[in-house]
């Protein structure tokens, strides 16, 4: 579908809008013209018969009638200028009077428009006598050319102010249009910018103020992104750390511990083939040596994934890793609250909640300096899983909750699951760590 600028909509619309207000003004000033040429000529027509018909009576009689001493009189009229006066003799000659009133017309107008505005022309005949007792055929008719031309002059002035309107509309709204398009030029370079990465991008201060709260808006959009970009790009190099870390431990305890024992059961069983060799003592050795291989074993499996998280459910996972934390800090109380529901949660939910929950008491063993905290696990309806963590510890500053790796990692995971994470904390007032998951 090819598209079309706004400006050149705009431009259209206006265009068809003038076209069609010139259209109706054309027509209603015919129509109003013709209305008036109308009444003015049967105005006229009605004032000359008036006019006539007291003549008549004020003369000693009826037929008899000099037109001479009043007839110039008459044509001189103001309101008879829109009539054509003729008196048509005995003889045959016919005498036409123009009064001075009467406007001349250099230009008339185009013959379409007289045609429109023509109204059918009316006339008033009488027959009288002159002073000697000749008939006089009065012949008093309507002329619509003087009325027709001012409406002409009228509906020429009527366009030219409608011509001049339209042009002053179209330039105006095209002034706007230019610093319009000149913001949004600027909003969409500095959203292209955006796209590419540039979050350090800004809007300048715009005088409409829907372009300025739009560039605040954006402003405040890169400045989001450019702080979640740098929280992203510090998590995944502390995530790489850590896995560096974790290598390393594995690396070291695969060395200390299997490779040592390894080695000290080939020496072993190298010892038994020896023909004085104690095998029986030899033999204990070798079963003391494995069993310590299967405790460190089942320590390095249980830091890798937790088997009681995949055989037993969320519940016994949580259940025997506050055991393991009861056991190494016993100067923390740890409680948890936990529905045997949780069991049927998806594998990925699961294994996020276990690792937010290790990461919470992480948090605080070593930064509350707590002794007691609390883990409540909740599913208010099937379609939501609520977390709770609180403890007793030193708290902090909210503004301060954004800094550290351990909850900048607890709320993308909870966001990765589609959940909303809150923090209430205050110094010396502990720190409660609330989380929503939807399971839909």
């Amino acid at each position: 579908m090819k598209t079309v600028s706004l400006r050149s909509q705009i431009n259209i619309r206006i265009l068809l809008t003038s076209i069609v207000i010139l259209i109706f003004g054309t027509v209603m000033t015919i129509w109003q013209a013709r209305i008036s040429v109308k009444a003015d000529l049967d105005t006229s027509l009605n004032l000359a018969a008036q006019l006539i018909k007291i003549n008549l009576f004020e003369a000693p009689s009826h037929d008899h009638l000099n037109v001479h001493p009043w007839l110039p009189r008459f044509v001189a009229l103001e309101q008879t200028r829109h009539l054509t006066i003729a008196m048509k003799q005995a003889d045959g000659r016919v005498i036409n009077f123009a009064g001075s009133g009467k406007p001349a017309h250099d230009a008339h107008p185009p013959k379409w428009f007289i045609r429109l505005i023509s109204v059918e022309s009316q006339k008033i005949e009488k027959i009288l006598a002159n002073g000697e007792g000749e008939q006089i055929n009065l012949i008093i008719q309507a002329d619509p050319i003087d009325e027709i031309t001012e409406a002409w002059q009228e509906s020429q002035e009527l366009f030219a102010i409608l011509l001049i309107m339209a042009l002053l509309t179209f330039i105006a709204v095209n002034l706007v249009f230019v610093r319009s398009f000149n913001a949004i030029s600027v909003i969409v370079g500095a959203l292209k910018s955006i796209e590419q990465g540039h979050y350090q991008q800004s809007l300048p201060d715009f005088s409409t103020k829907e372009y300025d709260s739009i560039a605040k808006a954006v402003n405040h959009m890169t400045g989001v992104l450019a702080e979640t970009s740098n929280e992203n790009k510090a998590l995944t190099l502390h995530s790489l750390q850590i896995q560096e870390e974790e290598r390393r431990h594995l690396a070291k305890e695969l060395h200390d511990e299997l490779g040592q024992s390894l080695t000290a059961i080939k020496v072993m069983a190298a010892a038994a083939k020896t023909e004085n060799a104690d095998t029986g003592q030899i033999a204990d050795t070798i079963i003391s040596v494995c069993e310590h291989l299967i405790s460190v074993v089942r320590s390095m499996m249980r830091n890798l994934h937790p088997l009681a998280l995949s055989e037993l459910g969320l519940k016994a996972g949580l259940e025997d890793l506050i055991h393991q934390w009861s056991q190494r800090h016993p100067e923390l109380a740890l409680t948890l609250n936990c529905p045997e529901s949780v069991d049927r949660l998806e594998q990925n939910i699961t294994i996020q909640i276990f690792r937010i929950v290790q990461e919470c008491l992480t948090n605080i063993i070593r930064h509350a300096k707590a002794d007691k905290a609390l883990i409540t696990l909740a599913m208010p309806s099937q379609n939501l899983l609520c977390l709770e963590v609180c403890d007793t510890g030193c708290g902090c500053a909210l503004n301060e909750t954004r800094k550290g790796f351990g909850l900048l990692g607890i709320r993308e995971r909870i966001q990765s699951l589609g959940g909303d994470l809150a923090i209430e904390t205050k110094p010396r007032q502990g720190m409660k760590i609330k989380a929503t998951v939807p399971l839909t």
